[in-house]
């Protein structure tokens, strides 16, 4: 039908902008390019202290969110404390709350099994896998150990002799070092693991030869091997990791089933609709598709494990199986 009035153009541009109005305007456009419902706004809870791995993640989904306007206002707010736990116990009860989503992954899950907290994951409403970092194993310059099997087969002879350095304990790298020796036909529990509060104390003990080996996240020895003053000796991924050139992947020396990396992941309350569920999947998704959110897994060398939604949720009930068994044959979790 041809308009000819001007009375019936306006009615119908009126009628136009009140059915805009009706969807909720801004509230309602598609975000980014993957067709995800813009988000009005989130409160992400960083449950460890600014500056944190947490803490950088959720900074760093605030951003990547907002640039591919896939949420119109994020909020980061930091509850420190035992392992993530302390946030933990303040979100998992807050069942079916909107806006609220919470960063996670391998630290809380230990600090879930060896404090024996009264919440746990299965508390929370799985979103996506985020980010990873490979676990390295290096020695100093002048070790005698020049292969990953040099060492395991010194710590199965004995293990008293061979003093290890990671992190704290039940930390991404003894949990690590306990699946490896486990795979090497090693009592895990019988690893001279020592841990050290921080990367560097572990790397003094290291270049002073006070420790046979050490064990941690790619970037924390990186520098060091690249100066020659350690030699790593594997790299907790099945294929090569761009940050550790020419270092062998736990494939390369014959462990493939021991892949490992210290995840990161953003998760929800329990309790939400399916619809709210999917909102927040399709943003993320969407956020992970970004430029921007390419750009930052660039710049900060962090390793692409994403997984959403309900194969996140499968993969996490498989990976606290494993973490959960390991940690119970360190003697950490009874």
């Amino acid at each position: 039908m041809r308009i000819t009035r001007t009375g019936t153009i306006a009615a119908v541009l009126a009628a136009l902008v009140a059915t805009v109005s009706a969807c909720g305007g801004g509230s309602a456009k598609s975000g980014g390019d993957q067709g995800a419902k813009q988000l009005a706004r989130l409160n992400i809870i960083a449950p460890a202290a600014p500056g944190s791995g947490w803490d950088q993640t959720a900074r760093a989904v605030q951003d990547s969110l907002q640039k591919a306007d896939l949420a119109r206002q994020v909020e980061v707010t930091n509850v420190p404390g035992a392992s993530g736990t302390v946030a933990l116990a303040q979100v998992a009860p807050q069942k079916g709350k909107k806006d609220l989503l919470i960063m996670s992954g391998l630290a809380m899950m230990s600090g879930v099994l060896t404090n024996g907290t009264d919440v746990t994951l299965d508390d929370l409403t799985p979103v996506a896998r985020l980010i990873g970092e490979y676990e390295t194993i290096v020695v100093p310059a002048s070790s005698p150990y020049q292969k990953l099997d040099d060492l395991l087969a010194a710590i199965k002879a004995d293990p008293k002799k061979v003093p290890i350095a990671g992190g704290s304990a039940g930390s991404a790298d003894q949990i690590f070092i306990g699946l490896l020796a486990k795979a090497a036909g090693i009592d895990p529990a019988k690893v001279n693991y020592v841990p050290f509060s921080g990367g560097g104390e572990a790397t003094t003990a290291l270049l002073g030869n006070k420790v046979a080996a050490g064990v941690a996240g790619t970037g924390e020895f990186q520098e060091q091997v690249k100066a020659g003053k350690l030699r790593a000796l594997v790299v907790s991924a099945a294929k090569p990791v761009e940050s550790m050139p020419g270092v062998p992947t736990i494939a390369d020396v014959g462990h493939p089933g021991v892949e490992f990396y210290n995840w990161r992941s953003i998760m929800a309350p329990n309790g939400l609709t399916a619809e709210q569920k999917k909102a927040y999947v399709d943003a993320v998704t969407a956020m992970h598709a970004s430029d921007g959110w390419k750009t930052t897994l660039k710049e900060r060398a962090w390793e692409d494990t994403f997984l959403a939604g309900d194969e996140f949720g499968t993969w996490l009930g498989q990976e606290q199986t494993r973490v959960s068994g390991v940690l119970t044959e360190l003697g950490l979790v009874k």
